[in-house]
């Protein structure tokens, strides 16, 4: 992974489909600095005025905080970083990474419907657990258009075997923007 200094990989997919769980082990691995950006982090940040980010009226918002991120990353990634971004980033985003003058990687996490139900569920704590908007959230990514050769599917593995796709997907380079 050393070829991935001042990279930026986009990790996105359903809420329940590991983003976050490979995200941190990824940025933990050996060999060039590596950030992982916690997405969901620059929702935390507004204390007053947030619409939730999966609501129709929250799309000027959620054009801010992809512009946000992407200006975080590329900052990372310009002094030599391997830049681990994990969201629910649906292609809509990409736009904010466009003028960035780094590499850019997107793999979108694909599990099953129910696996991404289940593992919100069984999170618990103050993560989206509700079915219905999980299974809405999954649903926006069943079908990704000219996207869709970015789609990993993991239905079925474990965190390690998920790890290691990333990982296979990086190496290929036929996730690259």
């Amino acid at each position: 992974m050393d070829q991935l200094a001042g990279h930026i990989l986009i990790l996105s997919g359903p809420p329940g489909s590991g983003k976050t769980t490979t995200a941190a082990t990824l940025a933990h691995l050996p060999g060039v600095p590596k950030v992982h950006l916690h997405s969901d982090d620059f929702w935390g940040y507004i204390k007053h005025g947030l619409i939730a980010p999966w609501l129709p009226q929250s799309h000027a918002q959620n054009v801010m905080i992809s512009q946000i991120a992407a200006s975080v990353a590329a900052q990372y990634a310009r002094h030599g970083y391997f830049v681990v971004l994990d969201g629910v980033v649906r292609p809509w985003w990409l736009p904010a990474f466009a003028p960035l003058d780094v590499p850019l990687h997107y793999v979108v996490l694909r599990p099953t419907r129910d696996e991404a139900v289940a593992r919100c569920q069984a999170r618990g704590g103050d993560s989206l657990t509700d079915p219905a908007v999980v299974a809405d959230l999954h649903d926006q990514f069943s079908e990704l258009g000219t996207h869709e050769r970015h789609v990993l599917p993991t239905d079925g593995l474990d965190r390690q075997q998920t790890l290691d796709a990333v990982i296979a997907a990086l190496d290929s380079g036929r996730f690259r923007l």
